[in-house]
């Protein structure tokens, strides 16, 4: 279970397009999630290994060597 505030503004566009369409606002949270969880996991996992980076706590690879690894042309 999940329970979300939402700005006014918000909210008043989500009641708007469940009333137009004959679905719940619950349903249009649901995929608005969906379509996103993906791009800000890969946000927050870049996050994380720059501060990692920064803090010594990583390494780097040059892109010849991963461009060999995989038998790729520049």
């Amino acid at each position: 279970m999940l329970a979300l505030r939402l700005p006014a503004e918000i909210e008043e566009r989500l009641e708007a397009l469940a009333k137009e369409t004959g679905r719940s606002k619950s349903f249009y949270a649901r995929e608005a999630i969906v379509a996103h969880l993906d791009e800000l996991e890969e946000v927050y996992l870049a996050e994380s290994r720059l501060e990692d980076l920064r803090a010594g706590r990583g390494g780097t690879t040059p892109l010849s060597d991963v461009m060999d690894e995989y038998d790729l042309e520049s």
